[in-house]
This record gives structure tokens, sequence and C-alpha cells, in this order.
């Protein structure tokens, strides 16, 4: 295989799972979304930690990157919280799709706050992916759009820090990022275990850190992904974590997303993969 097939290979296994991990938070059952994201990243920060060793990285980053580590976990640690409490109430597809709308809310912090030039295309590719979006939370005005609301919260969160990490890029390692993340999550979520924690059985436990296990090879798979090839020749695979949970959804739960949620997601992977092939004609 050549290096862009490694790439898209690394980028499949990343997606799938990532699908996974949702599937055994989903699993852990009626838990607080806390408790989860305490548990998903307790694995995850043992999994940074022994790169972060053998490196001899400063574990917490540099004195002068403070203040960009923590905004990026803290909204990092948000948008775990968002997107379990949504995988919790939606369908599993519906509320993968709603977290895909972070890479949207990148270009539109990235412009904010990098001061970089939004193209045509992705100025197109932004409101067909709000019109997607309607399609898939369907507006009701009640409690019920609730769970859809705080996904795409999560998908903001998510989209602010994917943002300061391509601000820390070259100013810290990669596993440093990952290890501050993961334990300033811990550690930020570990007071709502002594106010509400909820007795788990021995099988919610295990999905929880199975889910973290499943994480934390995602996030590996990814960084893999992106060293064999550029982000502008897979980064369009990532959408097949969506094809991946609807299936995982309907086998393991029944789900079966109606008509108005496949048009979202229609059109909201449309609009990136057309605005994807836009650039890349354009050596962008």
């Amino acid at each position: 295989m050549n290096n862009k097939t490694k790439g898209i290979m690394f980028m499949l296994i990343a997606s799938l799972s990532f699908a996974i991990m949702t599937v055994f938070v989903k699993l852990s059952g009626d838990l607080p979304s806390t408790q989860k994201t305490f548990f998903r990243n307790l694995v995850t920060v043992v999994v940074a930690l022994i790169p972060a060793l053998k490196n001899k990285s400063k574990l917490f980053g540099k004195k002068e990157n403070q203040g960009l580590l923590l905004i990026r976990s803290t909204l990092g640690t948000l948008g775990i919280v968002a997107s379990f409490y949504a995988i919790d109430h939606l369908l599993l597809a519906d509320a993968t799709m709603l977290n895909k709308l972070s890479p949207f809310f990148v270009i539109i912090f990235s412009f904010l706050f990098l001061k970089e030039k939004i193209t045509k295309a992705q100025f197109i590719s932004l409101i067909i992916a709000f019109v997607g979006s309607l399609f898939i939370v369907k507006p009701s005005f009640n409690v019920s759009i609730i769970p859809a609301l705080v996904a795409i919260l999560g998908a903001i969160c998510a989209g602010g820090a994917y943002t300061y990490v391509r601000t820390l890029r070259g100013r810290e390692k990669n596993y440093t990022i990952v290890f501050y993340f993961s334990l300033f999550s811990c550690v930020s979520t570990s007071p709502f275990l002594f106010i509400s924690y909820h007795p788990m059985t021995l099988i919610q436990l295990s999905s929880l850190l199975i889910a973290g296990v499943f994480a934390s090879i995602a996030q590996m798979t990814l960084t893999t992904a992106y060293s064999y090839a550029p982000a502008s020749d897979i980064s369009i695979y990532d959408y097949t974590q969506i094809i991946f949970s609807a299936f995982l959804g309907m086998m393991l739960f029944n789900e079966a997303p109606d008509y108005l949620s496949i048009i979202g997601y229609i059109l909201i992977i449309g609009s990136s993969a057309a605005a994807f092939l836009y650039e890349k004609s354009k050596g962008k």
C-alpha cells in the first residue's frame, strides 16, 4: 500500500473505533454524563502518560502555553459531556452526525480568532450544513428539542477545542496536549462524583473503561493516519463514522433514522465533501 492508502485505512479504523466508543457509552446505561466522562478519560490519561514519560516531555506543557491548554481542555471536557448526554437521549446516528458539525465551527472560530479567511466554498457549505442540522433537529420548540441542542452545543465546544489544538500545533507535543486535557477532564468532573455518584454494576464500569480504550485507539490511529497522508487527502473519510454508528445503532439498539434525519445526513456530508473536493481541486 502507498502512504495515502495507509492513511485512509487508519482513518477508517479511527472512525470505526469512535463509533464503537459511542456504543459502549450508550451501553453503560443511565449514568450522569460527567461520571461517564470521568471514567472514559481515566483510560486516556494512562494511555497518554506512557509516551509522555517515554519521551521525557513536560506533562503539563510550557508555562507560556498554560492559558491555551486550559481553554482547550475546558472546551474539550464540555464537548464530551454534551456529546455523551446526546448519545443517551438521541439515536446514535443523529448524535454522531450533530457532533460532526464541529469542523464547520472550526471554520467559524478560525475566522473569528485566527483571522483565517472563509472561502466561498466554505461559506456555502456552512449554510447547507446548517440547513441539514435543522432536518436532524426537527425544531419543535418544546423540551424534546433539548438533547439535539445539547448535541450542537457539544459540537460548538469541540470546534473551539480543535481550534485551540491548531493554535498549540508546534508549541506542544500531541501527547502532552492529550494528557493535559484528559487529566483536566478527570479532575474537573471528579467533584460531580461526590455530589451525584451513581453506583455502577460491573457491566457499566466495564463499558465505560472499554469506551476509553476505543477512544484511545481512535486517537492513536487518527494521529497515525495524518502521519501517512495530509488532511487534504483523507479528512473526508472521518464521516464514515456516521455509517458505522447508524449500522451499530440499528443492529444493537434497533434504531432507524427517519427520512428527515437521512436528508440532513446527506446535506451535511454532501456539503463537506463538495467543499473538500473543490478546495482540493484548487490546490488548497
